[in-house]
C-alpha cells in the first residue's frame, strides 16, 4: 500500500499545485506587481511549492550538437538495440562515416539505480567529440507490464552479453557505478566461453566491486539491515493506472528519499538559496538550481527481484570478490578475463563507493596483464564528479580517451584462435536457450514470464 499512499498524497496536492500555477501566471514579468518585494516573495514561494509537489517525468538527453575538431556537427539519437527493459541509444554525429568509424566506439553502461540514463548527459557530451558514443537507457519498471516477465540481476547480465554481441567486439565499455559488477560478470562468462564479442576494454567508474573495502554509510546500511528488512520495508507494487500495475518494485520515490536524506542539510540550503535568488532577481543562479533538480528529482522504479538480488550479492554477501558469484548456475570467474584492457576510476571524496572498492577489480582480474591495467583516483571529487562536471571533463575524460586509444586493437590472433574452439560450444548453448547473437532478449524474457 506504500505506493498507493504516495500516489494518493500526490493527487491530494493537485488543487494546491493548480493554485500555485495560476498565481505564477498572474505574477508574470509583465505584471508590475511582480517586481515589488511582495510580488517577488510571493512568486518565489509559489514556485518552490509547485516544484516540491510536481511529478518529474523522464528528461530528454537534448544533445543537438557537438564539436569535432574545430567544426560543430549535428547530433541525433537512434535506437540500435532494444528489449522490454532496456534500449541502447546511439548519439549519431552528422559527419564523415570514415572519420566517425576511425574513432573508438564507446558504450556507456548507465546505472540502473533510481535515476534515468539522462543523469549521464554530461558524460555523453564529454566523450562525443572523440568517440562514437552509445548508452544503455534502462526503462522505468512502473511502465513495463507484467506480461514482459521478470528482470533480475541474471537478466541484467544476459542483457549486457546480448548488447556486447550486437557490437561484435568492436567496442569499449564504460560502466558507471552499479553496472560495474554485472559488466565484469558478463565479460567473465563470455571469456569462459571464448566469445569473440568480448569488448576491447572495460573502464569501471566508482563501481562497488568489493564493498568490504572502506565501507560507506550505504554499505553499512545493507550490512546492518539484511536482505529481509529491505524486502519487508521498501518493496511494494505498482498501483493502477500505470502499465506495470501489480509489478513488485523498489519505487523511485523511496530511492530519492534515501539519496536526499544522506545530504539533507545541503538540499535544504539549496532550496533556501533558490528562494533568495528569486527574491533578489538572480535569474542565472535560479536557473542552475532548476537544471540540476529537474534531473535529480526524476527517478524510476526498479524491479524488486533485481534490487534485492543486487543488495544481497553485492552489498551483503560480497559474492563477486569472494569468487562465489554465479549466474544461471554458472560460476563467475574473474580470472578468466584476459583480452580486454581494464581501467578503474575513483573519486577521493566519494561517499557512495569508498576508495578502493572499484580499484579492487584490478587485483581480482588476474588474467589481464599489468601493462593493460590502469587506475586513476581523481582528487577532491565525489561520486557525482566521477562522471559529470569540470573535473570529469578536464581530468577524467581525457585519461579515459587516451586509455581507449592505447588499447583500440583487437585480441591477438592466437587468442582469437583459441576463442573459436570454445565458441562452438557457446553457440550450441545459445541455441538451446533461444538467445541469438545480437538479438533482443525477447525469448529469454518470455521464458522468465512462463
Amino acid at each position: 500500500m506504500l505506493y498507493h499512499w504516495y500516489e494518493w498524497s500526490h493527487a491530494a496536492a493537485w488543487p494546491g499545485r493548480v493554485a500555485a500555477e495560476m498565481w505564477l501566471q498572474f505574477l508574470h514579468p509583465v505584471n508590475p506587481l511582480t517586481h515589488t518585494p511582495l510580488g517577488r516573495g510571493a512568486a518565489a514561494g509559489w514556485e518552490l511549492f509547485e516544484r516540491a509537489t510536481r511529478r518529474y517525468d523522464k528528461p530528454e538527453f537534448g544533445i543537438r550538437t557537438t564539436k569535432v575538431g574545430t567544426r560543430a556537427v549535428a547530433v541525433s539519437e537512434e535506437t540500435v538495440w532494444t528489449s522490454p527493459f532496456c534500449r541502447v541509444v546511439h548519439f549519431k554525429r552528422d559527419m564523415c562515416p570514415t572519420l566517425s568509424t576511425s574513432q573508438p566506439r564507446l558504450l556507456l553502461v548507465a546505472p540502473m539505480s533510481g535515476h534515468f540514463a539522462t543523469l549521464l548527459r554530461g558524460t555523453v557530451e564529454g566523450f562525443l567529440p572523440h568517440h562514437d558514443v552509445y548508452i544503455t537507457d534502462w526503462q522505468d519498471a512502473r511502465h513495463i507490464p507484467l506480461s514482459a516477465g521478470r528482470f533480475d540481476l541474471d537478466d541484467y547480465i544476459d542483457a549486457i552479453i546480448a548488447i556486447f554481441r550486437h557490437f561484435e567486439g568492436d567496442l569499449h565499455v564504460l560502466a558507471v557505478c552499479q553496472p560495474s559488477v554485472p559488466v565484469l560478470a558478463a565479460t567473465a562468462l563470455m571469456e569462459a566461453d571464448g566469445d569473440p564479442a568480448v569488448p576491447r576494454s572495460l573502464i569501471l567508474a566508482g563501481g562497488p566491486i568489493d564493498t568490504r573495502v572502506n565501507p560507506t554509510a550505504v554499505n553499512a546500511l545493507a550490512q546492518d539491515k539484511g536482505i529481509q528488512w529491505f524486502e519487508q520495508n521498501v518493496i511494494t507494487t505498482v498501483p493502477w493506472p500505470f502499465e506495470g500495475f501489480g509489478r513488485a518494485v523498489y519505487p523511485g520515490f523511496l530511492q530519492l528519499s534515501g539519496f536526499m536524506s544522506m545530504n539533507l542539510d545541503r538540499h535544504v540550503r539549496a532550496y533556501r538559496d533558490m528562494y533568495l535568488h528569486l527574491v533578489r532577481g538572480d535569474g542565472d543562479s535560479a536557473a542552475k538550481h532548476r537544471k540540476f533538480y529537474d534531473e535529480y528529482l526524476s527517478v524510476m522504479d526498479l524491479t524488486a527481484e533485481f534490487y534485492l538480488q543486487t543488495i544481497d550479492s553485492v552489498f551483503v554477501r560480497h559474492l563477486l570478490p569472494r569468487g562465489l558469484m554465479t549466474s544461471r548456475g554458472r560460476a563467475v570467474d574473474l580470472s578468466a578475463i584476459g583480452r580486454p584492457a581494464l581501467m578503474t576510476v575513483e573519486g577521493e571524496m566519494d561517499d557512495i563507493t569508498g576508495k578502493g572498492q572499484c580499484g579492487a577489480a584490478l587485483e581480482l582480474c588476474t588474467g589481464v596483464p599489468a601493462r593493460r591495467k590502469s587506475h586513476f583516483e581523481c582528487p577532491t571529487v565525489g561520486h557525482y564528479g566521477i562522471f559529470n562536471g569540470s573535473r570529469f571533463r578536464h581530468e577524467i575524460a581525457p585519461r579515459v580517451s587516451a586509455f581507449l586509444r592505447n588499447h583500440n586493437q583487437r585480441a591477438q590472433p592466437q587468442a582469437i584462435s583459441r576463442a573459436g574452439v570454445r565458441f562452438s560450444g557457446l553457440m550450441a548453448r545459445c541455441a538451446r536457450t533461444r538467445l541469438s547473437t545480437g538479438s533482443p532478449l525477447e525469448a529469454d524474457v518470455g521464458a522468465n514470464a512462463a
